[in-house]
């Protein structure tokens, strides 16, 4: 098949050809329709983290069914199907339920085994589900990590109606999906960004306030979705309301914080860890989108513009999903 195909991390993609990936019992295989670009694209190519080798980028795809393995009965050749990129071994399933990400053997596709930006991806029969009806191919392939990460995130930091939420640093696929998200629960929400065209549109999706990440956030906040890191950790601290919940899945600007010990126990704050989702909460998400939940895509490119892509990715202008087609 042809893919785009990472040889040594760190180092950098060629477009190419590649064995196509077997598939195995209770394995479907898709043929993808549109793919989306994550920072683990990027983070790969650094050895950050360093995956098996060679590698196939992408953890979100959208595509028709090519094949299915033996055992597989609910899927079928032909169909229309959303890859949730969260794999967790059926042992984990069992054990932690809602929860399973915690156990081992969690696995991230484009990150742990092969991704989408290929002619062909393969996965467990469990982590596909029928395309949303009405929603378009590069919808579908922009919504399931960010959205699955920001549903988790706000699960855990358990978000009610009525809560003010700063999301910090809009304008990735997770932040503009924890904006949507925490609209939809009712919540009231502040965004921070350097960028004011990214300040504006936040607004215009429906933020009822948008802060220069540089400058002070006049905000006092229930919840705080931090993915930034050092270079905002303090002011999101800051920001929390006594009795607050700071929730983090990422450091994109470092991967080492402090926390003023007084401030969080004076302040009664929790600061909440958060990694991806489990099946009953891709399948929460897919039910939200299907119902019309905004997923924000920024540009759709070719397939073979992946090189652009990434740069728009590596630059931080992108507000929102770079979702690729592979059709053009």
């Amino acid at each position: 098949m042809r893919a785009w195909i990472l040889d040594e991390s760190p180092g950098s993609y060629r477009e190419g050809e590649v064995d196509d990936p077997p598939v195995g019992p209770g394995d479907v295989r898709v043929r993808p329709v549109a793919s989306a670009l994550n920072h683990m694209d990027l983070w790969v190519t650094r050895g950050l983290p360093r995956p098996p080798l060679p590698h196939v980028p992408g953890c979100d795809v959208a595509g028709v069914v090519e094949s299915v393995g033996e055992g597989v009965d609910h899927v079928a050749v032909g169909d229309e199907v959303v890859v949730d990129p969260a794999v967790s071994p059926l042992a984990a399933v069992i054990e932690h339920g809602v929860d399973s990400p915690l156990g081992p053997g969690f696995q991230i596709v484009g990150e742990h085994r092969w991704g989408g930006h290929a002619d062909l991806v393969v996965v467990p029969d469990r982590n596909v589900v029928p395309r949303p009806a009405g929603r378009t191919w590069e919808a579908c392939a922009a919504y399931p990590l960010a959205t699955l990460t920001a549903w988790r995130m706000l699960r855990r930091a358990r978000l009610a109606a009525g809560e003010t939420v700063l999301v910090v640093g809009i304008g990735g696929g997770v932040s503009t999906a924890a904006l949507a998200l925490a609209r939809h629960a009712g919540a009231v929400v502040h965004v921070t960004s350097r960028d004011a065209a990214k300040r504006a549109r936040a607004l215009e999706l429906g933020a009822v306030g948008a802060h220069d990440s540089a400058g002070d956030w006049p905000v006092r906040a229930d919840v705080v979705v931090e993915s930034v890191g050092p270079a905002t950790w303090d002011r999101s601290v800051r920001a929390l309301k006594p009795g607050g919940r700071l929730v983090v899945c990422g450091g994109t600007s470092g991967g080492t914080v402090q926390l003023d010990l007084p401030r969080l126990f004076f302040k009664q704050i929790e600061v909440i860890g958060s990694t991806m989702g489990s099946y009953p909460e891709f399948a929460h998400v897919t039910r939200l989108v299907d119902q019309g939940l905004d997923v924000h895509v920024d540009e759709v490119l070719r397939r073979s513009d992946y090189p652009r892509a990434l740069e728009r990715l590596r630059q931080g202008a992108q507000l929102g999903k770079i979702v690729l087609r592979h059709d053009g």
